[in-house]
Formats: C-alpha cells, sequence, structure tokens
C-alpha cells in the first residue's frame, strides 16, 4: 500500500474485511439461518469496534512524507519514509486528513486522536505545535513536541459531533511560525448509545367498528438521537409487543391498521396495544423503545332497537286529563349517541285515533298519551300496535335489519266516581210576569254516568238567587216560583242549578238556567209629557192645537194600539175635538 493511510480507511478496509469474511462463509456452508448471521455478527461487532478503536490512534495520525515511523519497522519502510520526504519538501504545507474519535470511549489513559505533523519537521525538537478552537486546552490536548492529539473527556456524538479546530507550527525558540494556520476537523465517531423515544406518546386513536381488515387507525413515530447516516444504530423498525391479533404496524412506516374483520364495539370497546420502536435495523443487540397506544372502536349503527318485552300492559282512569302521559315503552339500542336514537309509532290497534305516542329526547322512551276523552262505560279497553324505527340507517349494514321492532300495548279503562250529567248543559226556561206562586216553571235533570249510579240531590245555588225568587225539587229538579216576577223591573234572571251524588258529595256538577220573565198587560198607557195649549182668538175651525202621544210599560208582541177620547164632561163641548192621527 502506497501514499497516505488514514483512519477512515483504515475503518473502511475493516468493515469491508468483516462483510467479506460472512460472505464467504456463506458462499461456503450455503444459506445461513438467520439467527446463525445475528450471531456471527454478534461475533464481529466488538472486533470492529476495537478496530476502529485501538487502531486510528496509529494509523488516523496524518503521515506525510517526513513522518518517522517506529523503530520497529523495516529497512525497507525506512528508505520509503525518506523518500516520501524529500519529495514532499517543496509542498511546504500540513499533511493529515480528517481525524475521528468515538464517543463514550473511556479508559485509564487519555485516548489518543491522532497526529499532527509538517513537512517542515526534520524530527528535531525545533518544531512546537499548537492546538486552538473548539475544546482546545480542555477537551482535546496536543504534545506540543510530537504533535500528537489526545482526548482528555468522554464525548458524546448527540451532544456535539464535531469539532473545528486550527494547528500551527512555530519555532520552539523565537515562537515564529513555520507555516501558516490550518483547520481541520474532528469528528465523533457514533456508537449505539441511544435508545428510541416516543416523545409524543401515549397515544389515544379511534377507528370505526366493524372496519374491514387494513383500516388505517394512526401513524406512531419514535426518534433516535444516534447518528442516522452512520452505519445503523438510527435505522428503526416498530413491531407489536401487545394488541395481537387485532391490530398490526407496518414495520418500517410505523402505520397501524386493523388486522382482525368485524370488531364488535358492544362486545370490546377499548383495546390497549404496546409499541416497541428497536434500532439496529430491528437486529440483535439494538436499543428498544416502547409506547402505548389506546384504541377506541367508534359506534356504528349495526344494531337495531329491541323491546325489552313483546307486551305492555296500561290502566288508565277514564277521566284522566288530555295529553297526560299513561304509559311508557322502551326499545334498547345497544348502539349509542345519533346510531341509538328511535322514533316511535302506533301502527295498528282500535285506539290509533284515541291514543298517540311521542319520543322522550333524554331517556329514548315511547311516551303513551290521552288524546281523546275516555269512558269506561262504552269502551273499557283498547289494544295498540305500536313500532321503534332508528332514525340514523347506515346503508352498510341494512342487509342485517329491519333496523325497527314491534311490541303489544294493551290499555284497560277503569271506572272513576263521575260527577252527575245534566241532560243539557245549559236551559233555557219562560214564565209571564204573572205566574202563581209555587207554580212549575221548568225542569232539569241529571244522571250519574257511573255503573253504580248513585241518586241524585237539586240545589238552587244561592249566590246567584240572592233574592230567593225561585226553588228547586230536590229530587226530580223541577223548579218554582217563589216571588211574583216583574218583567218591567227584570226581564231575565239566570240562576245556577247544582246537582251532587247522595253517596259522595263531592262529586258535584252545575248548569247554568237561564230564566225569562214573559210580558202580560197589566200597566195602564201614560201620556209621554204633559202638555199646554195656546190658541188664537181669530182660530180657524179644523186648525191643529196640540199633538199628544201615549206610552205603556208593556210590551205586547204586536206592538201597542192606543184610542185617544176627551173627558166625558169634554165630549159636548163643540169648540174642541181629538181624532186619531193618520199614519201614526
Amino acid at each position: 500500500m502506497t501514499g497516505k493511510l488514514n483512519g477512515s480507511c483504515f475503518y473502511n478496509l475493516s468493515y469491508f474485511y468483516v462483510d467479506c469474511a460472512v460472505n464467504t462463509w456463506r458462499s461456503s456452508c450455503g444459506t445461513m439461518p438467520e439467527r446463525l448471521t445475528e450471531m456471527l455478527m454478534d461475533t464481529w461487532t466488538p472486533l470492529i469496534i476495537l478496530w476502529i478503536t485501538v487502531l486510528p490512534s496509529i494509523f488516523m495520525a496524518p503521515m506525510n512524507q517526513s513522518q518517522v515511523l517506529p523503530s520497529g519497522s523495516s529497512t525497507g519502510l525506512k528508505r520509503l519514509t525518506e523518500e516520501q520526504r524529500v519529495l514532499n519538501r517543496s509542498k511546504r504545507g500540513w499533511v493529515w486528513n480528517q481525524m475521528f474519535v468515538l464517543e463514550e470511549f473511556s479508559g485509564p489513559e487519555p485516548i489518543l486522536v491522532g497526529r499532527l505533523h509538517t513537512d517542515l519537521d526534520p524530527g528535531s525538537s525545533k518544531i512546537k505545535y499548537i492546538l486552538s478552537g473548539d475544546g482546545a486546552g480542555t477537551i482535546f490536548v496536543i504534545n506540543d513536541k510530537t504533535g500528537d492529539i489526545h482526548a482528555m473527556k468522554r464525548l458524546d456524538r448527540e451532544e456535539k459531533a464535531e469539532y473545528t479546530l486550527t494547528a500551527q507550527a512555530v519555532d520552539r525558540d523565537t515562537n515564529k511560525p513555520l507555516e501558516p494556520p490550518s483547520e481541520f476537523i474532528i469528528k465523533v465517531q457514533d456508537i449505539n448509545d441511544n435508545a428510541p423515544e416516543f416523545v409524543d406518546g401515549p397515544y389515544h386513536a379511534t377507528v370505526p367498528e366493524m372496519s374491514v381488515v387494513g383500516t388505517f387507525v394512526t401513524k406512531v413515530t419514535a426518534t433516535d438521537a444516534d447518528d442516522p447516516v452512520y452505519g445503523n444504530s438510527a435505522k428503526l423498525v416498530y413491531s407489536i409487543l401487545e394488541g395481537q391479533p387485532y391490530f398490526s404496524i407496518e414495520p418500517h412506516t410505523a402505520i397501524i391498521k386493523t388486522a382482525l374483520p368485524n370488531m364488535d364495539r358492544e362486545a370490546k370497546e377499548e383495546y390497549f396495544v404496546v409499541i416497541q420502536a428497536k434500532d439496529m435495523g430491528g437486529h440483535m443487540g439494538g436499543l428498544s423503545g416502547t409506547t402505548t397506544v389506546t384504541i377506541t372502536l367508534t359506534d356504528v349503527n349495526d344494531n337495531p332497537p329491541k323491546f325489552a318485552q313483546s307486551l305492555y300492559h296500561f290502566s288508565v282512569m277514564e277521566d284522566v286529563a288530555l295529553g297526560e302521559p299513561i304509559g311508557r315503552v322502551k326499545a334498547n339500542d345497544l348502539d349509542i349517541g345519533e346510531n341509538a336514537k328511535s322514533s316511535y309509532d302506533i301502527i295498528e290497534g282500535d285506539g290509533m285515533d284515541i291514543f298517540e305516542i311521542t319520543t322522550d329526547a333524554q331517556t329514548q322512551d315511547g311516551i303513551i298519551r290521552v288524546r281523546k276523552p275516555l269512558d269506561f262505560e262504552t269502551k273499557k279497553s283498547y289494544t295498540l300496535k305500536v313500532e321503534a324505527a332508528n332514525i340514523h340507517i347506515d346503508p352498510r349494514f341494512i342487509s342485517g335489519g329491519p333496523f325497527k321492532d314491534t311490541a303489544t300495548v294493551k290499555i284497560v279503562v277503569e271506572d272513576a266516581d263521575e260527577p252527575p250529567v245534566f241532560s243539557s248543559l245549559t236551559y233555557l226556561l219562560e214564565v209571564h210576569e204573572n205566574a202563581a206562586i209555587n207554580s212549575v216553571i221548568g225542569q232539569v235533570t241529571a244522571h250519574d254516568p257511573d255503573v253504580s249510579s248513585s241518586p241524585i240531590r237539586f240545589s238552587i245555588d244561592r249566590h246567584t238567587d240572592l233574592e230567593r225568587q225561585f226553588n228547586i225539587n230536590a229530587e226530580d229538579g223541577k223548579i218554582t216560583l217563589a216571588t211574583p216576577l216583574d218583567r218591567e223591573t227584570n226581564m231575565w234572571h239566570n240562576i245556577t242549578i247544582v246537582a251532587t251524588e247522595t253517596r259522595n258529595h263531592s262529586q258535584v256538577s252545575r248548569v247554568p238556567v237561564a230564566i225569562k220573565v214573559l210580558d202580560v198587560n197589566d200597566n195602564a198607557p201614560e201620556f209621554a209629557s204633559e202638555h199646554e195649549a195656546f190658541l188664537c182668538e181669530n182660530g180657524k175651525p179644523g186648525q191643529v192645537i196640540q199633538i199628544v202621544s201615549a206610552v205603556d210599560k208593556d210590551d205586547p208582541k204586536n206592538g201597542h194600539y192606543f184610542l185617544y177620547s176627551l173627558l166625558p164632561e169634554m165630549v159636548n163641548n163643540p169648540n174642541f175635538t181629538i181624532k186619531k192621527n193618520e199614519g201614526d
């Protein structure tokens, strides 16, 4: 090998040698089992690290034609070195390559990183080497005579990957520069000393239940602080430690997918999955890190509503108020949220016009209410068929339908102690104003609608008959006159009749009775006003002196017709006469 030999070249040759050795073994022994391959790699890895660590201290030092080899070298190599020194004297410059130091390496002695050398160095002690720049004097120390550079501290590539330093050669006696300063770089070589980390974990993800195999769930990401360019220290492979056979993970992209079909949320809603990221391409000896992914199955409408029972029984009093709920039915749905919402309808029965059913938005119950009055005496029971149907249907599962269910509802009407019922909602009676006291002017009737009918007693609400002008027979409801009537004083009387059950005095009904007083001719006519007439002495026969008129408090059906005449003592008076005004 001629020319310069540096640590980088040596490392590449070493790695090539190992790889050739393995390949040679394979070619000679046939196909190597994977496990045996890993064992072989584990055997070679320490040797490679030893070569990288120790041999660069010897060969990575910059070598040039003027460098003196150790005393143990052969005579031929000495001759070659002298020839190279002669050839390069005309360049008058530094001769080295980039230096490397393995991170995290520590030992009893400082680590030799490399050696600086100038072609001006004749091997005497006239040359003094000076080092400046990143970490000079603290991390890196140079032997000012030999140019050897040592690392004094344990280095971490993840903290700082490379150091830029400046080298200078000066005359030891005069401190005058022998060469212009020259920069060089010491790179920290990576080792696999960092495990992968999931900085965003733990993760939470959701996926719809009943998803097909291969449905995307989520993607996780691990980071490795090691060098992604150098070797496989940061080459990650993902796998599932817990969570199979339900989910799978793509080993290089870390995409998690479903691995089983028809996972049912109603059977199991949540899964705890442990993901591992392993460096070194997943091979043995690599470092690993884990994270957890909590995967929740979201609901889809894959379950129909189902009534808790096929037959419901309810009873209701016949006097229940309209709109009052009389019972609840419930169709349970294993789904949740919108997928569990159902609407209820009455689809059959003999009471479709009597009852209605609505949905309770909070409980999803079906509430049955009364739409029309009930009558135990007319109909004592009803049978309805109710249906519950999902509001939101998922077309993907329509074949699993129907997404509805039916149940039978029997409603029994119970007898209530109802108040008496009058034969009419109102009564109108007429009586002449000259009717005799205790004469019957009308009658009201009422009955108990209950099966076990109770006798009825009638009375007058005296708050509506303060003058007590009327009486009523408590047994038969006949109304009689108690005091005389006068149409001209009060033509209408409005009273209220009360009907009470004799067996239950709390059951009471009331009915209004309007009594009209009819007119009789019991009032004489009266002149509308006092009249005083005047006549001139030259009045002529037939001249109208005065027009008079009369009124009558009575109100005959055919109107009033008055006859006017002079008083008897004035009948024979030849000067005046009176006659009806034609047309009035």
